[in-house]
């Protein structure tokens, strides 16, 4: 297995609270990974652990090592950069106070793109995977937070896919998008993999059988399980997999 992210007997403190505990774990390049599991099983934890995100969190402590190429993120001085190759996109809209042009072309400007024509090229196109571009197209100089809000989460994808990044973060990204749309998404999320490495939280369990080639499951802070998905839905090593995967609980 070719390993992209690898977590380290990491360990996540808010407070006195154990957010994560002990849990070594790896992602593969360039795949779909999926983290299902309850309510406060640590799952956004992890994710924000990757891009340190974490680190706005009051009073957190973190124990062990994220390693994304063999490199531990909380080692690393330039967090602009790091932040910049991994793509984040939490369950509500985070809109910039920008135009819808200028939410997607904001990250490649700071990248250092100023060429108009290369511009409005990765605007559409990061709009058309985003699945935004044909409502939006005739509007692109309105202001992004006067979207409904599932446009607005579609708009926060395609931000993230405007830093062409080496891993894409989703947590629970189609919570404000219609179930059309939402499956339409779920698409081009298949042929983005080829490109990047795609981490996916998700509470809808058939979301990730039918997007991950892998899947861990947590509960209670804890790495429960993590195998092929197939075989986590059919044929789970652990009795708390089966019931959660079954819907007895959630």
């Amino acid at each position: 297995m070719n390993v992209h992210i690898h977590f380290n007997n990491l360990s996540v403190y808010y407070g006195q609270r154990p957010a994560l505990s002990d849990l070594t774990l790896e992602i593969p390049r360039r795949e779909i990974f999926a983290i299902i599991g309850p309510t406060n099983a640590g799952k956004t934890t992890l994710l924000k652990c990757i891009n340190r995100t974490i680190d706005f969190v009051p009073s957190v402590k973190v124990q062990g090592q994220v390693l994304i190429d063999e490199q531990d993120v909380f080692g690393i001085r330039d967090v602009y950069q790091l932040r910049r190759r991994i793509g984040m996109v939490f369950p509500l809209p985070v809109g910039l106070p920008l135009s819808v042009y200028e939410n997607v072309a904001y990250a490649p400007r700071r990248a250092g793109i100023h060429d108009r024509r290369q511009l409005d090229e990765i605007v559409e196109q990061c709009l058309r995977h985003a699945m935004l571009w044909e409502e939006v197209k005739d509007r692109l100089h309105f202001l992004g937070t006067k979207l409904s809000g599932g446009q607005q989460q579609r708009l926060t994808l395609a931000r993230a896919f405007s830093h062409q990044p080496e891993i894409l973060c989703l947590d629970e990204f189609s919570i404000a998008i219609d179930p059309v749309t939402t499956m339409k998404i779920e698409d081009i999320l298949h042929d983005l993999k080829s490109e990047m490495t795609i981490v996916l939280v998700t509470n809808l369990v058939q979301q990730a059988r039918r997007l991950a080639s892998r899947t861990a499951f947590l509960s209670d802070a804890r790495l429960v399980e993590v195998d092929d998905t197939e075989k986590i839905f059919t044929r789970p090593a652990q009795r708390l997999t089966a019931r959660y995967v079954n819907g007895d609980f959630g």
